[in-house]
């Protein structure tokens, strides 16, 4: 018989906690939540103080049976969900199910699944905070009085499978409005001029910066030609040199936004697939003799605090392979804000020592993939400042002046291991290291310009969000916290209120129709401070500074009074069906473009009497290459991954993730497809290893 019973919410976490336990621990799988809020109805007595009624979870009546059993059996019974208000609650579900004193030492909580850190939380057990379980439920409460009173009214005025809240409805109108800003843009015309400068045989480019000694912006043409009339000879004189060292300091360790966008940037990770991978890598995976082991830390917390004992094994690992002159002397500033909460480290791996290529044959490509990004940025986080040598210098004749300017990489410091991504499309690693050289400079020198190089630009709407920039706009405002980023995002994708396009966010009409009914009758939902208030209240519900139900209680009595408005004063919206062009092949009428599950599908206007849909098939010009008579089709994937086919399917089965060309492999005969990766687009043979690069 076992004398302790561990409870974890997976079984891998289990299964790597029970490596570090002895024989006397058994350590068994809730699979999550046991308990939650019936699904089919709110839940919540808003008479008794918003009690909510929670009840065991659909199938998981046999998980619950078998920890009661094992529990019964066991002298004590440790609670070892995650570290954060959600594992706080699953702890407190738990404990109520299995008749467990939530005043007993019965939880134990680690920011990491390794020995010391498990030894170390058993050492020291402690009592279900119900701070913690309060805020989880304060947010599950005030969701779930949003959610079921305002869903329902929107399936009657608009349409069934809507949903609102109040971090997502939040989220929709700042794509909104972006894209109302893009829509309202006004380009505005301006010129730049380049010029080719020779100094001796060396040959650089400088940039027109302004006339007698001001800077001048070229609106127009008549503006270039005035700079070019102006200019005399091909003489000019090199004035104003300025040679500075300056330092780059590398970044924090991740934190979940950071890692959110810096996964999209770099792995073209989804949010969701991040924290899917690094929950994996947390919770532990099979290194062959080593067993199932933790890699990284926590992933969902908002501090970028590292421990000692990581800095200290940090530090020997720099000194052992790059040298001293490479590592950080001085401790990075942390990052500080009045909503980072400081409860766990930073994302980190939990063994610097343990480096990716050593691990590589017990990681999946992307789990490989995602922890060298994170060890990377832990490492680098440790290291000196780079140091770059910068040069300006004018260049002057008649007045007009140019300007040049360059950077020089002379100690690299912790650009060695890693450089942080950018959300510009134009910018790059290779780009952000790349060194704009400079020939020696020095005043009075001169130099010849060889040629003028005028452009005609236009200003450029704001982008559209991509998922690493909302995440990083939700930071910055004040909604959502590390753990709903990710379901957040998810959401408004499942409801069609938005699509993407090129990677980037656009609001569907169902999107506008939604937020203008929740803009109208319940303001405050999308109205950012109060949202960014509430994640603040939240926040001191967990410090144990402010009681949660008189938070529900002062948010409920207003928005009781807004919904009895909307019950009878908002009028149903009929989404019209657009047409397609396309006949029916089978009744004859015309097709309309319908919202599914998965997106937009086509279906009969005849409907009901006649039930005929079909996908939205995006037509490529290429003959198919397996059957010859049909054409290669965009199609999407259940997880909105885009694919080929032939459109004669089921007839002709052929597929390819790659988008096949209309050309034939010179070497094999085979169809040839086009591939993307970070230089570009490459054009490569399936069957044989001929490759070209993309003109």
């Amino acid at each position: 018989m076992n004398d302790y019973l561990v409870i974890v919410e997976s079984p891998a976490k289990a299964k790597t906690i029970k490596r570090y336990l002895g024989p006397k621990y058994q350590v068994k799988a809730s699979m999550g939540h046991v308990r939650d809020l019936p699904k089919s109805q709110m839940g919540i007595d808003v008479s008794d103080h918003y009690k909510p009624r929670y009840i065991t979870i659909r199938g998981k009546g046999q998980v619950l049976k078998d920890l009661k059993s094992a529990a019964k059996k066991a002298k004590k019974v440790y609670l070892a969900a995650d570290p954060d208000r959600e594992g706080e609650a699953i702890a407190w579900h738990l404990a109520h199910s299995l008749d467990i004193d939530d005043h007993s030492d019965c939880r134990v909580v680690f920011n990491e699944i390794t020995k010391p850190a498990i030894k170390d939380a058993f050492k020291n057990p402690r009592k279900i905070n119900m701070d913690l379980v309060d805020a989880q439920q304060a947010r599950r409460v005030l969701d779930r009085l949003v959610g079921y009173n305002i869903s329902p009214l929107l399936w009657k005025k608009v349409k069934k499978g809507l949903s609102a809240g109040r971090v997502q409805s939040v989220a929709l109108r700042l794509i909104i409005e972006r894209e109302n800003e893009v829509k309202a843009f006004k380009p505005e015309e301006y010129w730049s001029i380049t010029g080719l400068f020779h100094v001796g045989e060396e040959t650089f480019s400088a940039e027109f910066y302004g006339l007698d000694g001001k800077k001048h912006a070229l609106k127009n043409k008549n503006d270039v030609d005035e700079v070019l009339s102006r200019l005399q000879s091909d003489q000019f004189l090199v004035q104003n040199v300025q040679k500075k060292e300056r330092l780059r300091f590398p970044v924090l360790p991740f934190i979940t936004s950071s890692l959110q966008q810096e996964a999209a940037r770099k792995l073209n990770f989804r949010a969701r697939k991040t924290m899917m991978i690094a929950q994996q890598l947390y919770e532990g995976i099979e290194l062959g003799k080593q067993g199932n082991t933790g890699l990284i830390t926590y992933m969902r917390t908002d501090s970028t605090r590292i421990s000692d004992v990581a800095k200290s094994e940090a530090k020997q690992y720099i000194l052992e392979n790059y040298g001293d002159n490479y590592l950080g002397k001085k401790p990075l500033k942390q990052k500080k804000g009045e909503n980072v909460q400081d409860a766990h480290e930073g994302i980190r791996p939990t063994s610097v020592l343990r480096q990716p290529k050593d691990i590589k044959e017990y990681l999946s490509r992307d789990q490989l993939r995602l922890y060298k990004l994170i060890w990377e940025r832990f490492v680098a986080s440790q290291m000196a400042p780079a140091v770059l040598d910068t040069v300006r210098a004018d260049l002057v004749q008649s007045g007009v002046t140019f300007r040049a300017t360059g950077s020089k990489i002379k100690f690299q410091g912790f650009m060695k291991v890693y450089i942080e991504g950018s959300d510009d499309a134009k910018s790059s690693d290779t780009e952000a290291a790349k060194e704009n050289y400079l020939p020696e400079l020095s005043d009075g020198m001169t130099a010849r310009k060889e040629n003028t190089n005028p452009k005609q630009h236009f200003t450029q709407p704001p982008p559209r969000y991509t998922e690493a920039s909302l995440v990083r706009k939700m930071e910055e405002i004040g909604i959502g916290r590390p753990s709903t980023y990710a379901p957040t995002i998810d959401t408004i994708q499942r409801r069609n209120y938005v699509t993407m396009d090129t990677k980037r966010f656009v609001p569907t009409e169902l999107g506008e129709i939604v937020l203008k009914l929740i803009v109208e009758f319940f303001p405050e939902i999308i109205n950012i401070d109060f949202t960014a208030q509430m994640e603040t209240s939240l926040d001191e519900v967990e410090e144990g500074k402010k009681d949660w139900i008189a938070i529900i209680d002062s948010f409920y009595k207003g928005f009781s009074e807004r919904l009895s408005k909307a019950e009878s004063e908002m009028e149903s919206v009929t989404i019209k069906d657009e047409p397609s062009g396309i006949i029916c092949e089978k009744c004859g009428h015309e097709m309309v473009y319908k919202i599914g599950r998965f997106g937009k599908f086509l279906a009969c206007s005849n409907f009901p009497e006649c039930r005929n849909t079909k996908p939205i098939l995006k037509k490529t010009g290429v003959t198919c290459p397996k059957c010859g008579k049909g054409e290669v089709v965009e199609r999407r994937s259940k997880k909105s991954r885009i694919f080929y086919g032939c459109d004669r399917y089921p007839e002709c089965d052929f597929v390819s993730w790659d988008k096949p060309i209309q050309r034939e492999c010179p070497k094999c005969g085979s169809y040839l497809v086009e591939k993307k990766n970070k230089s570009g687009k490459t054009v490569q043979c399936p069957k044989c290893d001929y490759k070209e690069e993309m003109k």
